[in-house]
């Protein structure tokens, strides 16, 4: 806890502490036997199969006049 909201904690009237003490204990309950969470697994974004998949696309070298090209044929004239 950072000492910001220890801070705004104590700056609370009594009765809103001890509710935030009653829902903390009833927190420590409900995850009292619920598996921690591992860390995310690092991955090597550039190992992606995703990537470069458009890599021999010539129509979108440009990807902004693809996109406006698109949305001509989809939605008409440009504005």
């Amino acid at each position: 806890m950072t000492p910001q909201m220890i801070n705004e904690i104590n700056a609370l009237p009594a009765e809103a502490q001890r509710q935030l003490a009653d829902f903390a204990e009833f927190l420590r309950q409900k995850y009292r036997n619920a598996p921690t969470s591992q860390p995310a697994k690092a991955i090597e974004i550039d190992k992606e199969p995703f990537i470069g998949m458009w890599r021999d696309r010539e129509d979108l070298s440009d990807s902004s006049q693809a996109v406006r090209e698109l949305r001509v044929a989809e939605w008409g004239e440009a504005s």
